[in-house]
């Protein structure tokens, strides 16, 4: 048997490689420092980051090289999907460093769970196998339940990783069910094989189906939308918000990654019946996470909810790219729904800088009230969160309003005018608690005048955060480009 053992070209899975040998480098030099010297985890853990952004920038050519058995795929879209993550994870590292010390959660266990979460997400993002793509998922939830409950002490957290815990297996149970089905139709667990098997009509359509719907639910939990979406908000909340910086960024973009992968590569030829899923849970999505925000005191479950609203805009590319069997728009609408996923990710990263900003020891800053007066303690902050809740709102021109109107484009142009129509409608309800944050910001007198304390590093990037909202917006070419580039060369 060994004689027949291929070594596999390692070349381009060396960024998983590199992050798994530093994850075990950081997790015995931890082990050997005092609470005093829990800065090293800190900076290696940014350092780690740092170094896998350049070996992936290093080992970027272009080309589409597929490794171990293909199983892993190295692309255009892996690699710039990978260097947005390490961006987006550097800045949860270095928003999170003051919340944990003021709350005794400075541990090693959070900084070696991140990077595993990480690590988990750059092998969703590579994906071209069942295997890999469910092991890169299982990676990824695991390091997040247990981030969830870091805070041992809190019953809201503890009970928070258990919801997570519980959905998130019923999840993991549902897409492996559709793995193993569709593998039954197609007899392959590769995705180009899949796709060969489907387009030579080959496959047991019946089986198929039921293998399809099982997939697209397992897609949906994790970008949290309806009917999965019952764990976001709770999560949001339980969580420390160091955590719930974590859980709402960088796995969005890992999450789209996996619905290219499966639905685009695998399931192409299967376009016409995964639209109709993903049309009525965009939809549904879009209607619920707007109604249900507006009635949210606490700001952690309004950005839930605005969450799930959108990734329903998200899913709202992604179902456009074909139609009627006519593939000419398909490239236009998945940057599109790539475009929003990026954007969304950059203005979460704010919203959630800014709760951490305003919290300290002793203090949560989680309820829209907390936010009174802000421009009167600092007029700057009070502007970054304006671009924030503009953005998200979609008010021109901030990178959301492009975000959103490049989505809506591509879904007219689909043909789903009805759709598109909604959508708009629930954007202007939804513009109602975005803007209630900002006038509680303005016009409402301060509940606490103490002064914002924050560490150099977390206020020059919390401000570089909120002014790339702005420049994203009122520049948004270049980014789109990319989108559009790192997917022409994957498709």
């Amino acid at each position: 048997m060994l004689q027949n053992f291929i070594t596999p070209d390692l070349y381009p899975a060396m960024p998983e490689i590199f992050l798994l040998v530093m994850a075990c480098v950081i997790l015995l030099t931890d082990a050997l420092l005092g609470r005093a010297q829990r800065w090293i985890t800190a900076a290696l853990t940014l350092i780690t980051l740092a170094g896998c952004a350049l070996i992936t920038y290093q080992t970027m050519d272009g080309q589409v090289v597929l490794t171990f058995s293909n199983m892993f795929v190295d692309d255009l879209l892996a690699d710039f999907l990978k260097l947005l993550l390490y961006l987006a994870v550097i800045v949860v590292v270095i928003y999170s460093r003051d919340y944990l010390v003021a709350r005794q959660l400075d541990k090693g266990e959070y900084y070696l769970l991140v990077l595993f979460a990480t690590l988990g997400m750059m092998v969703m993002i590579s994906a071209a196998h069942f295997l890999t793509i469910y092991l890169g998922l299982e990676l990824l939830s695991l390091s997040l339940y247990a981030l969830v409950a870091i805070d041992r002490d809190s019953p809201r957290a503890t009970e928070a990783a258990m919801k997570y815990f519980v959905l998130g297996a019923l999840a993991s149970g549902l897409l492996l069910y559709g793995m193993s089905m569709v593998y039954g139709a197609t007899g392959t667990l590769e995705f180009s094989g899949i796709a060969q098997a489907i387009y030579g009509q080959s496959a047991n359509q019946t089986v198929l189906m039921f293998g399809l719907v099982f997939l697209v639910a397992g897609i949906c939990f994790k970008l949290g939308v309806v009917p999965f979406h019952m764990w976001v908000p709770d999560v949001y909340q339980g969580a420390p918000t160091a955590v719930t910086l974590v859980i709402a960024t960088a796995p969005k973009l890992a999450a789209f990654a996996m619905a290219v992968r499966l639905l685009i590569w695998a399931l192409f030829d299967l376009a016409e019946e995964w639209q109709v899923m993903l049309m009525l849970v965009a939809g549904a999505s879009i209607v619920l996470g707007n109604l249900a925000a507006i009635a949210q005191q606490n700001i952690k479950r309004m950005l839930a909810y605005s969450g799930i609203s959108h990734m329903g805009f998200m899913l709202l590319g992604l179902l456009a790219g074909v139609v009627e069997g006519d593939r000419h728009f398909a490239l236009n609408a998945y940057s599109s729904a790539m475009f929003y996923a990026v954007s969304y990710v950059i203005m979460s990263l704010a919203s959630f800088g800014m709760l951490i900003l305003l919290s300290r020891a002793g203090f949560e800053a989680e309820n829209i009230d907390d936010f009174k007066g802000l421009n009167k303690r600092s007029s700057w902050y009070a502007l970054m969160m304006l671009f924030v809740m503009f953005s998200m709102a979609g008010v021109p021109f901030f990178i959301g309003f492009f975000a959103k109107l490049s989505v809506l484009q591509a879904v007219v142009a689909a043909g789903y005018l009805w759709l598109a129509v909604l959508a708009v409608v629930m954007s202007v309800i939804g513009a109602f608690y975005y803007l209630r944050v900002v006038k509680v910001m303005y016009f409402d007198e301060p509940v606490d005048a103490a002064p914002i304390r924050a560490p150099a590093e977390v206020r020059v990037m919390l401000s570089a955060n909120g002014l790339a909202i702005a420049a994203l917006g009122l520049a948004p070419q270049m980014l789109m480009s990319l989108c559009a580039y790192a997917l022409l060369g994957s498709l």
